[in-house]
């Protein structure tokens, strides 16, 4: 293990879960402080740090390297001052969704070095935090022409040491791929749901009709308004580009729809479809051997776990599932995930002769 001694600045969700994680590779001591004293002593009683300090200093004393995880809103002075506070010898990283101001307002471009894991939860608070938060996520690292090798090494290492996979790029480069990628689709979905609850269709309220396009659609819609008013401001430059462009594509479709260019849409359509299909395979790296069982289940305490201990008994592995709640009376479907077209059978037959209605096919077909 590249550190030995670790020093949380931040003992949220992230930073806790970092103190977990980096507990479970082996650093041999983490120290935690927040302004918060309750954020303080959830760590400790969660065990994300050996010790809370209320100081900063004393969390940093010793340190080799230190991890600052705070709100993008104080980000950049916060790294400052855990800069001036620690030692020469240690590195600093943080966890911010933003980059390239923090990288620019840093004083010590030697001994910092940006950080942003793509992993996260809707929860909030040490009491959530997870060693497993970051298994297999990306987590960017941004260095900077004054960066010390050893140092990126070290900060690298203990990315790697955690479960995460460093990914190296530009600072400015980072946020623009985040705006495109996270913020975009966190304001698009903001949009449509203020959009199809601000009108009335010929007396019919949209929201109360919906299906699971629209909840699908709007998951991430009204997230916590104290961190994402800073990311849309913080980034908000990258965001304006963003969707600029996204309005010129939408424009685009407008005009195909104007002159009913039916070629157009098609290959609108199938474009989606294959980069929608490259998407998933990032997370699910062997896509093509899945196969999807919809499952209709009545609104019911108790019907999930009977289902998922049901397969779990015949030794069937479920790689994900989705849940699409229609009403109480009419129940929903659960969507399950699994591996290879004979264990798809099985399980179908399986929750068949238990009464279910299911629908089996491959979860991503071609074309």
């Amino acid at each position: 293990m590249a550190v030995r001694d670790l020093a949380l600045v931040g003992t949220g969700l992230i930073g806790a879960s970092v103190g977990l994680a980096a507990r479970a590779a082996g650093v041999r001591r983490v120290l935690g402080w927040d302004l918060d004293p309750r954020a303080r002593e959830t760590a400790l009683e969660s065990g994300a740090v050996h010790g809370s300090c209320e100081r900063l200093e004393e969390a940093l004393a010793g340190a080799e390297l230190a991890v600052v995880a705070v709100p993008v809103a104080v980000l950049a002075e916060q790294v400052s001052r855990t800069l001036q506070a620690s030692a020469e010898t240690c590195t600093v990283t943080d966890v911010g969704s933003i980059k390239g101001l923090v990288c620019e307002r840093v004083i010590d471009r030697e001994r910092f070095i940006g950080g942003h894991p793509i992993a996260g939860s809707e929860a909030r608070g040490a009491e959530h935090a997870s060693a497993e938060l970051f298994r297999g996520a990306t987590w960017f690292l941004t260095p900077v022409a004054e960066t010390r090798p050893e140092r990126y090494r070290r900060v690298m290492g203990f990315v790697s040491a955690i479960g995460a996979v460093p990914v190296a790029v530009e600072p400015r480069a980072h946020d623009r791929l985040v705006a495109l990628i996270s913020h975009l689709p966190h304001a698009l979905a903001n949009l449509l749901l203020n959009h199809a609850g601000a009108i009335l269709v010929d007396g019919h309220e949209p929201l109360n009709v919906a299906g699971g396009s629209l909840r699908d659609m709007t998951r991430v819609a009204g997230a916590n308004a104290r961190i994402w008013v800073d990311i849309f401001m913080e980034n908000a430059e990258e965001l304006q580009a963003a969707l600029g462009e996204h309005r010129r594509r939408v424009e685009e479709l407008e005009s195909a729809l104007a002159q009913r260019d039916a070629g157009y849409l098609a290959r609108w359509i199938g474009e989606a479809a294959a980069k929608r299909r490259t998407l998933l395979e990032t997370a699910y790296p062997d896509a093509g051997a899945l196969f999807r069982l919809e499952v209709h289940v009545p609104d019911r305490p108790g019907v999930f776990a009977g289902i998922t201990q049901a397969l779990a008994i015949e030794g069937i592995n479920i790689e994900d599932l989705e849940v699409h709640h229609v009403s109480p009376e009419r129940g929903g479907t659960l969507g399950i995930l699994v591996t290879g077209e004979e264990s798809a059978q099985q399980a179908s037959d399986l929750l068949e002769a238990q009464g279910y209605s299911v629908i089996t096919g491959p979860a991503f077909p071609e074309g």
